[in-house]
């Protein structure tokens, strides 16, 4: 294998691809990036037996092949590289010479027979989609997944696909997010994407109107974004009953400035450590939002105006859920409703139900209700 290519292409593939390859594993060829020269291109691959990105770029093809290179090490040596031209070469032992300017390197590779072979998705059903929707729409639910496994089926999102509308859930016992647009299909399906694989889709996602492609198999999700695929399995198991869990009656409704709000928690939440855990207190009151804190170090409060109907509650909430709730609102004015101050807090769009958040209280010492 012998090829020529852009050292500024290369870097960039090599970046997106490390994310899907293993730090540890007993097989070393998963440690590695899949490098294969084919006419007049080169084809990456990283794959973690659980997730898997590839992607293909133009090059200068003298002789084709394949080899598996060091993950780790191949970015540190192309990020460093002094010339805008790598010339990247290795001989029927695998000794693998990269070469850029006056830059040197020959490594050790690993024969590219030693590579898993990428699931294929079978039986696929496909969807296509505007790149800034769905970038938009995982961006908003993200937030909200699952860190720990105790659910396992909570570190994914779930994707529910009915006629003409896509709808993108999250949950992790705290808050729930739900994001749904108008797309164009005729489906009716639903499937639960791991959290790290939308992670690594949101970094490919460009916010335009270019087309992306999802192609559904019954164990896994391929994602074609341009010059690159994400493959990625889907995760088993019983999500949430999330219709069940959003209020149905609102006994206090407001509207109010985004960022305001935002601001506000942000100044009453710097007496919270890691050491130092506190709710913030929210009092709604007479058009006016009340914020409070009390830890050992002192106590912070502040207060901002907004439109309010219904009856005045006192709340409190774990002050980094309700921001990160707040931050991926993506619109300048929110409308937020309650239903008594053990209930979950929801929060929507000025109009329509593009999103909706349920962020649950945390239950204060002295409530006064």
């Amino acid at each position: 294998m012998k090829i020529t290519c852009d050292k500024r292409k290369l870097n960039q593939a090599v970046l997106n691809i490390q994310k899907a390859v293993s730090t540890k594993s007993s097989v070393p060829a998963l440690e590695g990036i899949l490098i294969r020269a084919q006419e007049n291109s080169v084809f990456l691959c990283g794959y973690d037996l659980e997730l898997g990105i590839t992607t293909i770029f133009d090059c200068n093809v003298e002789e084709k092949g394949s080899i598996v290179l060091n993950a780790k090490l191949l970015a540190e040596i192309v990020r460093r590289l002094p010339d805008a031209t790598v010339t990247i070469s290795c001989d029927e032992k695998q000794m693998t010479a990269i070469k850029s300017g006056e830059a040197e390197y020959s490594l050790a590779g690993i024969p590219a027979q030693e590579y898993p072979e990428l699931p294929t998705v079978s039986g696929e059903t496909t969807l296509k989609i505007q790149s800034g929707i769905l970038r938009s729409m995982i961006h908003q639910t993200l937030f909200a997944v699952a860190e720990s496994d105790a659910k396992p089926i909570h570190t994914g999102t779930l994707f529910e696909l009915e006629p003409n509308k896509l709808r993108l859930v999250s949950v992790d016992g705290y808050r729930l997010a739900i994001r749904e647009e108008s797309v164009q299909t005729d489906l009716e399906t639903s499937f639960v994407t791991p959290g790290k694989t939308l992670s690594e889709v949101l970094k490919l996602l460009d916010d335009d109107d270019s087309e992306v492609e999802l192609q559904i198999g019954k164990r896994h999700i391929l994602f074609s974004i341009q010059n690159y695929t994400v493959i990625s399995r889907l995760l088993e198991g019983e999500f949430l009953d999330y219709r069940a869990a959003v209020p149905k009656e609102c006994s206090t409704e407001l509207k109010v400035s985004t960022q305001s709000f935002i601001n506000s928690v942000e100044r009453v939440s710097l007496l919270i450590t890691d050491r130092l855990k506190s709710p913030i207190r929210c009092l709604f009151e007479d058009g006016e939002i009340r914020i409070s804190c009390s830890t050992a170090i002192g106590r912070a409060n502040d207060k901002l105006t907004a439109q309010m109907t219904g009856n005045s509650l006192e709340i409190g909430f774990n002050n980094r859920f309700l921001l990160d709730a707040l931050r991926n609102t993506e619109c300048d004015e929110i409308r937020v409703q309650m239903s008594g101050p053990l209930s979950p807090m929801r929060i929507l769009p000025p109009e329509g139900n593009s999103f909706l958040f349920l962020v649950l209280p945390v239950r204060l010492k002295s409530s006064a209700e």
